[in-house]
């Protein structure tokens, strides 16, 4: 076997061969095999460096032109053969050794160059990789141990009863930045061990760590108690039964420290505070739900009424224009015959007849105008309440008798319905004057009021209304009728 080009005995261990790249030894080695003994050619030596070019071996230097060896004219003939023998002995070394020109090599060492900066791009890149998945595991090893906290103390609130559950206020744009900190205080306390206390000198079969046990346990356990409590009153709250939620909870609380006497266990009051808060707030969403849907509903009322108004004088001021025409064409048919005297009357007709469609004009332009109405009804709502409101319909009691269809057992008994010119701000002033006697102080729209027909006749009169015809007492018909003992009411 026959040993590769390039690779030479090992000058420092004979047992080896070592890759010669033309230049200098490489790391490169490999055990001698035992075919390869008789073929390995003779290690070559690595280039002196120049400044040591003068203790080259004599030999060869000798024959060199202008060296230091003067060649005589006898001896040029050998000279010259010795010189051919060496330069052949020299190029066969070169062949040998696998030796490369001069630029061969800088090509090579080009190449090498080029190499080299190639893999230290791709190395660049490469690590630039990896610190940027180093970077994002980094990040979700953060956000994975954020996430384990989380769950921790999630775990920690429901062992003791505390849920995230869904608040009808959490939505609201008014109440919900109260409520998350009403809901952070209370989680505080409760992550803090502050939101129920007991007794720290128990013991329990003579065991002072038992007896801290069963604490622990006890309070768990009734705090987890009270803590579902607070959120099914939550849960159940109505815009109207916030005292009684409110009761609920305060009395649950109480059942807990009465179990707990024993070992002196009592709910925080700044945690119950914060529960109970947290009830305010449905509350007051519900509450304010409420009154949107009624004022909303009441707008629906006002619309369709005003509709019915537009439409009352859409008809009449058709009526009187179809009147009118036809009394024109009996006036003209009149004066055709000569009947001077019916053509007069006939006139007087047409005058009625514009006069009542200027007053209907003038009632559409004038969306102020309208009839202040005041109206009571003791068989529903009992003694000493009226309602005050106003309507633009052409026929007023049209309105009164829709107030009172079947949402009440009898009818409206009317004390006053009067015509204005700006009866808004007739109506507005009776409800200003009776504010703090309005039944409802949350829907302005139920316009009923904790006062007599007589005390409205006064304030009519203090602001100098002009009334044709006012009752204070009312009949009350249908409601004595049907009720026996009612007759006994004056009237």
């Amino acid at each position: 076997m026959s040993v590769p080009a390039g690779w030479y005995t090992d000058p420092q261990n004979s047992a080896l061969v070592r890759y010669w790249d033309g230049m200098r030894w490489t790391d490169h080695v490999q055990p001698v095999q035992p075919a390869q003994l008789a073929d390995l050619p003779t290690a070559p030596r690595e280039p002196a460096p120049a400044r040591q070019h003068s203790q080259e071996p004599q030999e060869l230097n000798q024959g060199r032109v202008g060296g230091t060896r003067k060649v005589g004219f006898f001896g040029a003939k050998k000279t010259a053969e010795t010189a051919l023998a060496d330069v052949e002995r020299l190029q066969r070394i070169l062949d040998e050794r696998g030796l490369l020109e001069f630029d061969q090599i800088e090509a090579s060492r080009d190449e090498l160059r080029r190499t080299a900066e190639n893999e230290r791009r791709e190395w660049a890149s490469e690590n630039q990789r990896l610190q940027s998945q180093l970077h994002s595991l980094r990040s979700e090893l953060a956000e994975a141990e954020g996430q384990l906290v989380t769950a921790r103390a999630s775990a920690a609130l429901q062992e003791v009863g505390v849920f995230d559950f869904d608040h009808p206020a959490e939505h609201s744009a008014h109440l919900s930045a109260r409520l998350d900190s009403v809901r952070a205080q209370y989680k505080e306390m409760a992550r803090a061990k502050q939101a129920i206390h007991a007794t720290s000198n128990f013991t329990f079969n003579n065991s002072a760590k038992q007896g801290m046990k069963f604490v622990n346990q006890m309070s768990t356990i009734m705090l987890r108690a009270y803590n579902a409590e607070a959120e099914n009153c939550v849960k159940t709250v109505k815009a109207g039964n916030l005292a009684t939620a409110t009761a609920r909870l305060t009395k649950a609380k109480e059942q807990i420290e009465r179990q707990g006497t024993m070992i002196d266990l009592r709910v925080d009051e700044t945690y119950h505070h914060l529960r109970i808060q947290e009830m305010v707030l449905a509350a007051e969403h519900l509450q304010a739900l409420a009154a949107e849907k009624e004022l909303e509903r009441a707008r629906r009322e006002d619309l369709r009424e005003q509709k019915k108004a537009e439409a009352e004088l859409a008809a009449a001021r058709q009526k009187l224009a179809k009147e009118r025409a036809m009394h024109q064409a009996t006036l003209d048919a009149l004066i055709a015959n000569g009947d001077l005297e019916g053509a007069e009357r006939m006139r007087a007709k047409i005058a009625e007849d514009e006069l009542a469609l200027a007053d209907v004009e003038r009632r559409a332009a004038n969306i102020r105008a309208g009839y202040v109405y005041v109206i009571s009804n003791i068989g529903a709502f009992g003694e000493n309440m009226v309602k005050i409101g106003m309507t633009r319909r052409l026929e007023p009691m049209d309105r009164v008798n829709e107030l009172g269809d079947a949402s009440v057992p009898f009818r409206f008994d009317v004390h006053a319905l009067f015509y204005s010119d700006d009866a808004l701000a007739t109506e507005a002033m009776l409800h200003r004057t009776f504010a703090e006697q309005r039944v409802n102080k949350v829907n302005l729209r139920r316009e009923f009021f904790r006062v007599t027909p007589h005390q409205v006749l006064e304030v009519l009169k203090e602001h100098h209304v002009e009334l044709v015809e006012f009752t204070e007492q009312p009949t009350a018909e249908e409601f004595r009728l049907s009720t026996p003992e009612a007759e006994a009411l004056p009237v």
